[in-house]
């Protein structure tokens, strides 16, 4: 016995860790254990976890600019800087304003588009975001083993293994997640500080040899105005060649996808987190000022001071210009520090990424029953994404360049999309001149998408495969979960509670009786009249001995393309009659829930007996009732007009039946009548 208990005891511990943070009710429908809170941070400290890889960019950005504007860098990348502070950064602080709790623009945009239409848009939309964030880390993790590898201090035996250094980063980057969002906070924050340090004395040495040095900006100026003699040239020159420099945008998504992390006031709510938006929207300003600052003044210093031969591929300064400053300018010490401080956050680039998707997969694959309950919890999805990250290493053989169109699409479409999503909701609430202001900073990052898009395609039909696995994994989990109870909380109004306490006091039995609620009985004499009649029938079919006490039920379909969502059941009282209302996805589920909620207040009801998934049929409404509807729903005998009996370790829910026909002539009435009774 011991042989075999000891591998299911370890089963059970690792299961226990694997699914420590996740969202596990202890039965089906409503009081399920309420979602643990992510541990908060300062601001400061969530924008280091960002800005590793915001930051980061800084170690290969200078040297792409020059490579793709030559002389006309400066100005290429003051044009980055503008769209960076006048347009990416107002639709993300606006988009921290609308969206609190890290769904970023994807939610502002399925609010926009609801049912089945919005669900799929929002998949598609992540599926770029999955390219982004998974791109990322590969891209990140890559680069890294790039400058590991062609250090001329590193070994000869690494030379060839980039594969296998790549998934030993990716690896150790996976075992920090599964070590916790605080040790990965703690890692970053260290690594930005000191990179950033580290490029501060490198640009500012540059800036010192550049004034000391006038002849420099001369000898600049002069080959700028030879080779662009008309000031309308360069900025045209320079908004053509924008795109190219696009991945110095990358970071914002990330940085609103994180915001649950951001520690808030103490008068917070879930609904209006004000020091939460206040502390993100400052992380935002931030860290893109930081940004600008260092893209501006590393593009002057490396395009001053650095040979333009030395740019090209192959040459000593490309892809590494900062770096080939400090190894020429401070020597071959602070270099190869420098050169350390460059991969490791290249390395750990990869955290916001794996931090975005942990905060980001959870708010909308779980509620749209598209994704399995454990992938609310941390650790699982961390390891599926490290799955998926080492194929994709091995698939591009850890090239950074065949990764780099898929990473600038992926960031591209989903600041385009914040984008148009702030500019529809300003629409909707703003003034005249912050409409126009929005709609061209969308026209701006359209044209960028559309730029990057015709002259790397290979991003598109990488994303493409992306967006498939979404589809067609969604498609499969909402298929096998569609037998679940959905309602995650039901709540009674002081009146529902009043009708209830009123309808079973002394023991009696309450008697519930679902209507269809109709568009033409809103008029109050129709609608009593079909009260009146619905209960006669119910009466005389089943015998029902105090008709006066019976308790009706509405529920009115919602979205049926939502999975999860909660239920609140209000009373009112129509005329002689008692209603019990509300919304949902689906109507037997919200009935099913409802009386699982009256069993579990009552504290008299005894555990269900279990039974298999059964595929029915409800005839109030069109989907699929889960095996808790079922449960509740079914009878423990034929009742053949009378009461059926209960019986021990069973729900109190002892019949529902469905009734057609009527006296009205060929008008067919579907409805459920539901007995319950407290077992003695």
């Amino acid at each position: 016995m011991a042989i075999t208990k000891t591998p299911r005891r370890v089963r059970d511990r690792v299961g226990s860790w694997l699914l420590q943070d996740a969202h596990r009710p202890e039965r089906h429908g409503p009081h399920t254990r309420p979602e643990p809170e992510h541990p908060r941070h300062p601001w400061w400290k969530v924008m280091c976890l960002t800005g590793v890889d915001y930051f980061s960019t800084l170690g290969y950005q200078p040297g792409i600019a020059a490579l793709a504007a030559g002389v006309l860098s400066p100005v290429a990348t003051l044009v980055l800087v503008a769209v960076t502070l006048l347009g990416a950064l107002p639709v993300y602080r606006r988009v921290a304003r609308e969206s609190p709790h890290g769904e970023g623009s994807i939610a502002m945009l399925e609010r926009l588009l609801p049912g089945w239409r919005g669900k799929v848009f929002v998949l598609v939309l992540l599926g770029f975001a999955a390219t982004d964030f998974l791109i990322t880390m590969t891209l990140s993790a890559a680069d890294a083993t790039a400058h590991l590898v062609q250090n001329p201090l590193a070994p000869a035996a690494l030379q060839g293994q980039n594969v296998l250094i790549t998934l030993l980063l990716l690896a150790l980057l996976g075992g920090v997640f599964l070590a916790g969002f605080s040790e990965a906070i703690r890692i970053a924050v260290a690594l930005v500080a000191v990179y950033l340090v580290l490029n501060a004395v490198v640009v500012v040495d540059g800036l010192v040899r550049i004034v000391t040095a006038p002849h420099v900006v001369a000898d600049w100026s002069a080959l700028l105005v030879s080779r662009y003699p008309d000031p309308l040239l360069m900025v045209g020159i320079a908004l053509i060649v924008f795109p190219k420099l696009a991945l110095g945008l990358s970071g914002f998504e990330t940085g609103v996808s994180v915001m649950p992390l951001v520690r808030g006031r103490d008068g917070d709510t879930e609904d209006r987190p004000e020091g939460r938006i206040a502390g993100t929207r400052r992380l935002l300003t931030v860290a893109a000022l930081i940004m600008s600052t260092f893209l501006v003044t590393s593009s002057v210093v490396t395009v001053l001071l650095i040979p333009e031969a030395d740019f090209a591929p192959g040459g000593q300064a490309n892809g590494r210009a900062l770096a080939f400053l400090a190894h020429r300018d401070l020597g071959n010490v602070v270099g190869t520090v420098y050169d350390l401080s460059t991969i490791a956050i290249l390395w750990f680039a990869g955290a916001s990424a794996m931090a975005g998707l942990l905060n980001l997969v959870p708010r909308f694959l779980p509620r749209y029953g598209m994704a399995p309950s454990w992938a609310r919890a941390a650790r699982p999805l961390v390891l599926v994404v490290l799955v998926v990250a080492f194929g994709v290493t091995v698939l591009f053989d850890a090239d950074v360049d065949a990764q780099g169109g898929a990473y600038a699409t992926g960031v591209l479409v989903l600041m385009t999309s914040a984008a148009v999503a702030v500019a529809l909701s300003v629409r909707r609430t703003g003034s005249r001149p912050a409409v126009v202001a929005f709609v061209l900073i969308a026209l701006v990052f359209v044209y960028t998408t559309v730029a990057n898009v015709v002259e790397r395609p290979e991003g598109v039909k990488i994303a493409a495969c992306f967006i498939a696995g979404i589809l067609v994994v969604s498609l499969l989990s909402r298929t096998l979960r569609a037998f679940e109870l959905r309602v995650t909380d039901v709540t009674l109004d002081d009146t529902a509670r009043g009708f209830l306490d009123e309808c079973s006091g002394s023991g009696r039995p309450l008697r519930l009786v679902a209507h269809e609620p109709r568009p033409g009985e809103r008029d109050s004499v129709a609608r009593d009249e079909e009260y009146r009649e619905k209960l006669a029938e119910e009466t005389e079919d089943h015998h029902i001995p105090d008709p006066d006490r019976v308790v009706l039920v509405e529920v009115t379909v919602t979205d049926p393309s939502e999975f999860e969502s909660g239920i609140t059941v209000r009373g009112e009282r129509r005329g002689p009659y008692r209603v019990l209302t509300t919304s949902a996805p689906s109507v037997p589920n919200a009935i099913a829930a409802l009386l699982l909620h009256l069993r579990d207040v009552t504290g008299t009801a005894r555990t269900p007996t279990s039974t298999g998934p059964r595929a029915t049929r409800c005839a109030t409404s069109a989907g699929t009732c889960s095996p808790a509807s079922a449960r509740s729903r079914r009878s423990p005998g034929r009742s053949c007009g009378r009461p059926s009996p209960t019986w021990p370790g069973a729900p109190w829910c002892t019949s529902v039946r469905t009734a057609r026909g009527g006296r009205r002539g060929s008008r067919r009435r579907r409805s459920l009548r539901i007995s319950t009774k407290a077992p003695r």
